[in-house]
């Protein structure tokens, strides 16, 4: 259960917004809640780590709101149509495409995929959200379709396109001027505008697709912006409060979304955030990585399953995400992964320790503590920054005079927060062991009780020789390490 701050208007809660490029007070547009939507996965494919970021960031917001004290809701949509290969609405439809790639329905590939995002949701300690289905909404797509034409929209022998021109201060999220991005926007002949972009997508002739629909302007599908507007409407009601997404979709997918928003509910400007459709939006940045392997058209990209492959738990690769702030840039590596494993088994063994002597108290009374819960409440409230609030844990952690009990409740409050899962977490999860080394642990265990009790006899011998076998199967024996692990398989 999460503790909240002991006081919670001690520290407001402060978000930047990326529409006014500031930070900003948060404050509920219904009192007492907080309702958040976050662009979700286009299920046609794996989702890559850089992916998954966007997931951790918009969970650590969500917990931190809890934290303040807020009934929240949180959707995540799950896109199964409209979206094509290229992200300023050009190309192929990705779940066409991918159907006709490994032989399967467009139906298929999307239950297979969300099955699989969903599963590494829970591996990262995400928070149960609601994820609809972007084809459950097709009918509310048409009818706000329908709501927008006359005023808004112009049909072309391709479907029905969105004109930009008649709402008031399109693109200012991207804070771009809108001929500027012709180069990414899709050349049609007979737009009026060159980011005028697609509501409806006519089925070509001749030309039959698996997920298509009848509506107004001939057969077809609905564009891939659309479907954020509706189901943020539907679910959430305009405004609410939080818009989550990466900071690619800043460019072209959230201001198309925005313009469509200003459609539905009024045509005025973006002076007034509530025009939008929320009242703050949010992004996180890149994760980078030096070797090439992010993009999911390299083959083998780093998925959250390649690194469990080898051996990482994915908990360490939500504490990597922790450690750097949700708008900086993230440098992935196996060395940064491999020392945010390192800081996770410390906190690991620190909390188990206590979780040995004592259980949770019901309550935190103890001054220091009661500080520490404020400090920690300040870092999360200044725009979500955990990276100083990890270090308000770990000087929880060290207070070593204080009742272990007592740390222990201020601990799991904090870690309510972090979704670290240190209250349940078992040190034994998280030994480096990659997938691909047959020998088992119960063998390792049993070698390296002979190599101490060789030692013990002062058979040096005998010991180098078990460390030799050891070595040679890919286990490195770990004498004298500081956090007592014994033995790690190398990756």
């Amino acid at each position: 259960m999460t503790q909240p701050a002991p006081d919670p208007q001690a520290a407001p809660l402060m978000l930047f917004n990326s529409l006014t490029r500031a930070v900003e007070p948060f404050t509920p547009v219904h009192a007492g809640e907080a309702r958040v939507y976050s662009c979700g996965p286009t299920v046609y494919n794996y989702q890559h780590i850089g992916n998954m970021r966007a997931y951790v960031f918009a969970d650590t917001l969500g917990r931190t709101l809890q934290w303040k004290g807020y009934k929240l809701t949180h959707v995540i949509n799950i896109t199964d149509v409209g979206h094509l290969t290229s992200d300023a609405d050009e190309g192929e439809d990705k779940m066409e495409r991918m159907a006709a790639r490994e032989g399967k329905s467009a139906w298929d590939i999307a239950r297979f995929y969300q099955e699989d995002f969903e599963r590494d949701l829970a591996r990262l300690n995400v928070q149960p959200k609601q994820h609809p289905r972007a084809t459950e909404f097709v009918g509310a797509m048409i009818e706000w379709g329908k709501s927008m034409a006359d005023k808004h929209c112009y049909e072309l022998d391709s479907g029905l396109y969105f004109d930009v021109s008649t709402v008031a201060d399109y693109g200012r999220l991207a804070r771009a001027v809108t001929e500027d991005g012709e180069g990414r926007i899709e050349s049609v002949e007979g737009k009026r505008n060159a980011a005028d972009f697609a509501i409806w997508r006519k089925t070509p002739p001749g030309e039959t697709r698996q997920m298509e629909w009848d509506s107004p302007w001939g057969r077809g599908a609905p564009g891939w912006h659309l479907e954020c507007s509706v189901m943020g409407e539907k679910l959430l009601g305009f405004p609410f409060d939080i818009h989550t997404g990466g900071i690619d979709h800043r460019e072209i997918h959230h201001p198309n979304e925005i313009a469509q928003n200003q459609a539905f509910c009024c045509t005025n400007g973006l002076d007034d955030p509530r025009n939008s459709g929320a009242k703050i939006w949010m992004h996180n940045n890149f994760l980078i990585d030096r070797t090439g392997k992010m993009s999911k058209s390299s083959g083998e990209f780093l998925r959250l399953q390649l690194l469990i492959d080898k051996g990482f738990h994915p908990l360490a690769y939500r504490l990597m995400c922790l450690q750097a702030h949700y708008r900086s840039e993230l440098e992935f590596s196996w060395d940064n992964l491999l020392a945010a494993l390192t800081r996770l088994k410390r906190l690991v063994m620190a909390v188990a320790a206590l979780r040995s002597g004592a259980r949770a108290a019901q309550s935190v009374d103890h001054p220091r503590l009661l500080q520490l819960l404020g400090d920690f409440d300040a870092a999360v409230s200044d725009d979500l920054n955990t990276a100083k609030a990890l270090t308000v844990l770990d000087e929880a952690l060290a207070q070593k005079k204080i009742d272990a009990g007592q740390r222990l409740a201020a601990i799991g409050a904090m870690d309510a927060v972090l979704g670290l899962d240190l209250m349940a977490l078992e040190r034994s999860a998280l030994r480096l062991r990659p997938v691909a080394i047959e020998i088992d642990e119960a063998r390792i265990e049993h070698m390296l009780k002979l190599r101490k009790d060789a030692r013990a006899d002062k058979n040096f011998a005998a010991s180098d020789a078990i460390r030799d076998e050891l070595t040679a199967a890919g286990v490195e024996v770990m004498d004298g390490d500081p956090l007592g692990w014994e033995w790690r398989i190398e990756v």
